[in-house]
C-alpha cells in the first residue's frame, strides 16, 4: 500500500497504475484482490485488469498461427495480446469515463462477450494491472540463438517464433508497459516451481459448462514451455529495477521484501 499511497500523491489527475508481475501461479491475482480490499477500506476506488484478459480471440490467434508461426495459436507470449485494447482501456479510465474491462475465459480459451465485461464507474483512482510478463524488457538478440527447452528445439528450431516474440515485446508492449507507475515483482525461486504452481491453478478452474475441460499434467508441461524463456529472463533481469521486489519460496511464502 505504501507504493500506492506514494503514487497517489504524485499522480492526482488520473488513475495510478500499479503493475504486478509474477510467474504463473505465483499469486498475482490473490495479491491484487487483497490490495483491492485495502483500497476499499481506505475509501479508494480501485479496479483490477489482468494482462490475460487482453488475449486475442481464439480465431485471431489461429490466424497468427497460420500466417506467422504455429506456436502463436497458443495464448501467452507477447504477440498474443490485443495491446490496442489495453491502451484503449487505460485511455478511457484516464479520461474519467466508465470503462468496460475485458475478460477472458481460460477454459474456453476465448475472450468473453462484451456484454459480460464488468464496468468501472468514473473516478477510478487505482488500477491494479497484473500479468506474467508485465513490465518485461526484450532479451538481447544473442540470447535467442539457443533453444531453452524441448518446445523450442522441436517446434522452433530456426528461432523464428522466439525472435518475433522478442521483437513484439520490444515494440507495442513497451508502449503499454510505459503506462505503469509502480512495478512490483513476485519473484519465484526459479522456473522449476512453475509447473507445479500452474497445475494447482488449472485444478482450481471451475468448468463453465460440460464442453470445457482442464489441462492434464502433460498438457500443462507443454503449455508452460511457451512461457519458460521469458519467465527465466524476467527472474534474472527485473529484480534490479522493480519498484518493489517480493521473493517467494516454493510454497509461495515471502522470504524477502525489497523496495528499489
Amino acid at each position: 500500500m505504501e507504493q500506492i499511497r506514494s503514487a497517489l500523491g504524485k499522480y492526482r489527475h488520473r488513475p495510478v497504475v500499479i503493475g504486478l508481475c509474477g510467474a504463473q501461479g505465483s499469486g498475482k491475482s490473490t495479491l491484487a484482490a487483497e490490495v483491492m480490499q485495502h483500497c476499499s477500506r481506505e475509501k479508494r476506488h480501485a479496479a483490477i485488469l489482468s494482462l490475460d484478459d487482453l488475449y486475442l480471440t481464439h480465431d485471431e490467434r489461429a490466424d497468427l498461427g497460420r500466417s506467422l508461426h504455429p506456436l502463436f495459436a497458443t495464448r501467452g507470449v507477447p504477440g498474443t495480446h490485443d495491446i490496442a485494447l489495453g491502451l484503449e482501456v487505460l485511455d478511457t479510465l484516464e479520461s474519467g469515463l466508465p470503462a468496460a474491462l475485458p475478460r477472458f475465459d481460460k477454459l474456453r480459451d476465448d475472450r468473453m462477450p462484451e456484454r459480460d465485461w464488468p464496468i468501472v464507474a468514473p473516478g477510478c483512482e487505482v488500477l491494479l494491472f497484473e500479468g506474467w510478463c508485465l513490465g518485461a524488457f526484450p532479451q538481447p538478440g544473442s540470447e535467442l540463438r539457443q533453444p531453452v527447452n524441448f518446445l523450442e528445439a522441436s517446434e522452433d528450431p530456426d528461432g523464428r517464433w522466439r525472435r518475433i516474440v522478442n521483437d513484439t515485446l520490444g515494440d507495442s508492449y513497451q508502449r503499454l508497459f510505459a503506462r505503469i507507475d509502480r512495478l512490483l515483482l513476485l519473484a519465484a525461486p526459479g522456473f522449476e516451481v512453475v509447473h507445479g504452481w500452474r497445475l494447482e491453478q488449472e485444478r482450481g478452474l471451475a468448468p463453465s459448462d460440460a464442453g470445457t475441460r482442464r489441462m492434464d499434467e502433460q498438457a500443462v508441461a507443454r503449455f508452460i514451455a511457451h512461457y519458460e524463456r521469458l519467465t527465466r529472463w524476467i527472474l534474472a533481469e527485473m529484480p534490479a529495477r522493480a519498484d518493489l521486489l517480493v521473493r517467494l519460496d516454493e510454497k509461495r511464502r515471502v522470504i524477502e521484501i525489497r523496495p528499489s
